[in-house]
C-alpha cells in the first residue's frame, strides 16, 4: 500500500491501523523520499520515522539499522524500476519497432515516486561502502543487462540511454525545476528532455523549498 506525498513532500498517513507489512511499505516509501533528499550520510532513521508517521523505535525494530533501511529503499527502487521497464517493454511496439522510447517514458513516469531516482543516484556514489557498494554495483549491472539483453540495445545505444537517464536524475536532484520559465537555458533543457509530458513533470518534480 502506498500513500500520496503531503504538502511537505512526506507521505500522508491515514488514521486507520496498518498491518506490519503495510507499515514496512510505508516506511520504505518514506525512506526513498528522505534518502533521496538527504543522501545516505545526511539522512537519519528519525527523519524517516517522522516522514512515515511512526516512531524511530519502530523503524529500528523493523530494519535494525540505517544501513539496512537504505538497502531496503535501494532494493525497492530497483524493483520498481525494472518492473516498470518490463511493463513498458511488454506493450505493443511503435510503427518504427523501437522499444527505447517506451522504456524511457517509464523512467520519466517514475519521477512521481518521490526520491526513487535520487536514492539510486546516491547509491551509485557509495561504491566504497563495504555493504552498500557491492549491492549498488550489482543493481547497476542488473539494469545494464536489462538494457542490453531484454531491450536489445547495442552498446552505443545503451550508453546513450544511460546517459539520458543520468541527466534526468541530475535535474531531479538539483531541483532545477524552480528555474523553469525564468532561465532560458533551463527552460530549453526541460523542453528537450520532456517534449510530451512536460506539464506532468513540472507538477511532480520536487521543489527547492520542499523538505523531501
Amino acid at each position: 500500500m502506498t500513500s500520496a506525498p503531503a504538502s511537505d513532500g512526506s507521505p500522508e498517513v491515514s488514521a486507520r491501523r496498518f498491518s506490519s507489512d503495510e507499515r514496512r511499505v510505508q516506511i520504505v516509501q518514506a525512506a526513498l523520499a528522505v534518502f533521496g533528499a538527504r543522501g545516505y550520510e545526511g539522512a537519519t532513521t528519525d527523519e524517516v520515522a517522522r516522514a512515515a508517521g511512526v516512531s524511530q523505535t519502530y523503524v529500528v525494530r523493523l530494519f535494525g539499522s540505517k544501513e539496512n533501511l537504505f538497502l531496503a529503499a535501494m532494493g525497492d527502487a530497483l524493483d520498481r524500476l525494472l518492473v516498470s521497464f518490463r511493463s513498458a517493454l511488454a506493450q505493443p511496439r511503435d510503427d518504427d519497432g523501437k522499444v527505447d522510447g517506451r522504456v524511457a517514458q517509464a523512467y520519466v513516469d517514475l519521477i512521481a515516486v518521490r526520491g526513487l531516482h535520487q536514492t539510486l543516484a546516491h547509491a551509485y556514489l557509495l561504491g566504497g561502502h563495504p555493504v552498500i557498494g557491492p549491492a549498488a554495483r550489482s543493481g547497476f549491472a542488473q539494469v545494464w543487462r536489462f538494457v542490453r539483453d531484454e531491450m536489445g540495445l547495442g552498446v552505443d545505444e545503451a550508453r546513450a540511454f544511460f546517459a539520458e537517464g543520468m541527466l534526468i536524475s541530475t535535474m531531479v536532484g538539483l531541483r532545477i525545476v524552480d528555474d523553469y520559465g525564468s532561465d532560458p537555458q533551463i527552460t530549453e533543457l526541460f523542453r528537450s528532455c520532456f517534449p510530451s509530458e512536460l506539464p506532468h513533470v513540472l507538477e511532480v518534480l520536487p521543489r527547492g523549498g520542499e523538505r523531501w
